[in-house]
């Protein structure tokens, strides 16, 4: 079956490619998708997921993505619900990195270091709707955006697509792509939306099981930012080789009240697409899969969620979601060590994520 997963995220691969330009006076909205018992919502606005309904083991439907009732409140949001973010996810040691001889000074978001792209990321920008296909056997949308030279600090102009598409049985691939026009810069797009497959409203994600294909972590600091040092999560509260509770040993996190870290996937070599992470939800009975090309896999748990008024009026706390965001290890581009995040015209960045959603009674 995995052979049969890679061979068509493939062939949609060559089917949505590079788009052109960006436009400041795009509106924002909701576009909608549909296939089978999957109805996908997202927005241009960040290029966001904003809702993902579809059944439970018992045919019920439930949105199984936190978000909010209104676009209005996605333009305030501080947590990234949903949002593609970049230019570069995750976090930037310092706010600052050398590249071809010259420093770059970067702005910092979070104390010193630069956040998921900055205090404008493209998590907070209109992205223009370059094609939507409600029709067909793989309805989809994509949207385009085009950061400028320095923007957030960023050399060069930088091109940025992503494409959602509905495919096969309850799949949603995502493809990013992002092509360098004129410098070389570093790139590490991510989709950062909060799964709960129990439903968004169903409380906390602390008794489903995760199962996570990475053998080693990205060593940080008290700040979360990488030492460039690996270690094996081999008898560690990080150990998800075989499937945990994702509660059962969350305790022993209370530095930063649960996971966020940075897992380097396995994988089989010589395959680019990889099975990353596998979360079931007994009571539901829903499973989610993520296969990526992607080398690395944040896990994060929604622990500094508190009281965030989410959909229909229902109140997010910690926990309520957890975030499974393929990417490029964190502060790459200040790590040699690491795989490169750099992008040259030349060489563009090609990111693919492949969510299957199932459900099993037991």
């Amino acid at each position: 079956m995995t052979k049969i997963f890679v061979l068509l995220l493939c062939l949609l691969i060559v089917a949505f490619g590079f788009v052109n330009g960006s436009d400041e006076k795009e509106k924002v909205g909701i576009f909608e998708l549909k296939k089978g018992g999957l109805s996908l919502k997202v927005t241009n606005w960040g290029a966001s997921i904003v809702s993902l309904v579809l059944p439970d083991k018992n045919g019920k439907l439930a949105d199984i993505v936190l978000g909010y009732d209104s676009i209005k409140e996605y333009t305030n949001d501080s947590t990234y619900f949903g949002a593609t973010v970049g230019r570069v996810a995750n976090r930037i040691g310092g706010a600052q990195f050398n590249l071809n001889g010259k420093h770059y000074k970067l702005v910092a978001n979070e104390g010193n270091n630069t956040l998921h792209g900055g205090s404008r990321g493209f998590s907070d920008v209109i992205w223009k709707v370059k094609r939507y296909q409600k029709e067909g056997p793989s309805p989809s949308v994509t949207f385009t955006y085009h950061s400028f030279d320095g923007e957030e600090g960023f050399p060069g102009d930088l091109l940025a697509t992503v494409s959602y598409i509905l495919t096969g049985k309850n799949q949603l691939v995502i493809i990013m792509k992002a092509k360098a026009l004129n410098k070389p810069t570093p790139v590490n797009l991510a989709n950062h939306a909060y799964w709960n497959i129990g439903g968004q409203n169903s409380g906390n994600i602390l008794n489903e099981v995760i199962q996570i294909f990475g053998s080693k972590t990205t060593i940080v600091d008290d700040k979360l930012i990488p030492t460039g040092k690996f270690a094996s999560v081999k008898g560690t509260a990080y150990d998800f080789l075989k499937p945990q509770i994702i509660g059962s040993r969350i305790s022993q996190l209370a530095q930063h009240k649960g996971y966020d870290i940075n897992y380097v996937l396995d994988g089989e070599k010589g395959k680019k697409i990889k099975l990353a992470a596998k979360v079931h939800d007994k009571k539901s009975g829903r499973i989610l899969e993520l296969y990526t090309n992607a080398p690395g896999l944040q896990f994060y748990t929604g622990n500094y969620i508190k009281d965030v008024k989410g959909k229909s009026g229902y109140v997010y706390k910690a926990h309520a979601g957890l975030c499974l965001e393929s990417q490029a290890f964190p502060d790459s581009v200040n790590h040699p060590n690491f795989p490169s995040t750099i992008v040259t015209p030349e060489k563009p960045y090609k990111h693919y994520m492949l969510f299957k959603f199932s459900t099993k009674s037991q």
